[in-house]
């Protein structure tokens, strides 16, 4: 039976809760996959790591990774059936598509199926109010204030990731396309970026044809490397992902968000262009996405452990 809960979780009860002796956190994002497994004191118990899982662009995929990076985490454990799994995933967005992730894992206690942006929310705040950036391979905005849980942008890499690393590598590539086909001034930036392609724009299309937006992510360092070093192209690339993600912050204070985490790889490399305002509101997650999981299916942590 499905419940669809308030505050963006969907629910699967697998059998009593009773029978949950121990608590395991899965973390699917669109760069790797982590899961994490505590007992009912919040002890850690062991760990595992997996590639992408992004459902949003393969769902067989993404939950082959979450299987095997769950059978790596409790090899040496215990009975499936007593342990609760919370799993948050990129590109989950309503109750058919966590019906489907928790008709995947049919042997575990229960399942809590969230996005990856609810179960990050969680662990940056704990279980009460809060708002969430996630500035990685893709972006979004969370809010969850009293009974209610707002997701902002994470709509994907075609029609969203505002402020991602896969949009500054896809606005950065395009700037490149187009100094090498003479459309506008080439810049230090479209010089280190071409050199992966031997300059040949019919490479590059080849090569954008088939790529994953951890792919075009990839060149993000790079380009944030040419704007520190003052390449004006660069720049102005990385300051309007820093507004996308300026953008985000005002829209969860809006909601009524006042503690906002800045997560995810490109978070901490933006800060330096936030405006002021922003970049002093934002305060350090307590906890991570894996952990924020493992409190969604019910679990606790130890206090006496320093944060992820």
């Amino acid at each position: 039976m499905t419940y669809h809960l308030s505050r963006g979780v969907y629910k699967f009860l697998g059998g009593p809760l009773a029978t949950a002796r121990f608590f395991l956190g899965v973390d699917g994002g669109a760069t790797r996959c982590r899961a994490r497994l505590r007992d009912a004191s919040g002890r850690e118990l062991g760990r595992g790591t997996g590639p992408a899982s992004n459902i949003y662009v393969d769902f067989d995929a993404a939950m082959r990774v979450v299987r095997e990076t769950i059978d790596a985490t409790i090899a040496a454990a215990t009975a499936r059936q007593e342990i609760a799994v919370g799993i948050g995933l990129a590109g989950l967005a309503d109750d058919e598509e966590a019906e489907r992730i928790a008709a995947a894992f049919p042997d575990f206690a229960r399942i809590v199926a969230v996005n990856d942006a609810v179960a990050a929310c969680v662990g940056a705040n704990g279980l009460g109010d809060g708002g969430l950036i996630i500035a990685g391979t893709g972006s979004a905005g969370i809010a969850r204030v009293g009974a209610r849980t707002t997701i902002i942008g994470g709509r994907g890499f075609r029609l969203g990731d505002d402020g991602s690393a896969a949009r500054l590598g896809e606005a950065g590539l395009r700037a490149t396309l187009r100094a090498l086909d003479g459309l506008e001034p080439m810049s230090e930036l479209a010089r280190k970026l071409g050199r992966h392609f031997g300059g040949d724009p019919i490479r590059m299309m080849r090569w954008a044809a088939h790529a994953k937006p951890s792919d075009f992510g990839a060149f993000a360092p790079q380009i944030l490397d040419v704007a520190g070093c003052g390449d004006a192209r660069g720049c102005e690339i990385v300051d309007e992902a820093a507004k996308a993600i300026a953008a985000l912050a005002h829209a969860l204070n809006a909601l009524g968000a006042e503690r906002i985490a800045l997560v995810g790889g490109l978070g901490e490399p933006l800060r330096r262009y936030l405006p002021p305002d922003v970049e002093k509101r934002l305060v350090p997650p307590r906890r991570d996405a894996v952990d924020g999981a493992i409190l969604l299916a019910g679990g606790t942590l130890d206090d006496a452990e320093a944060a992820p």
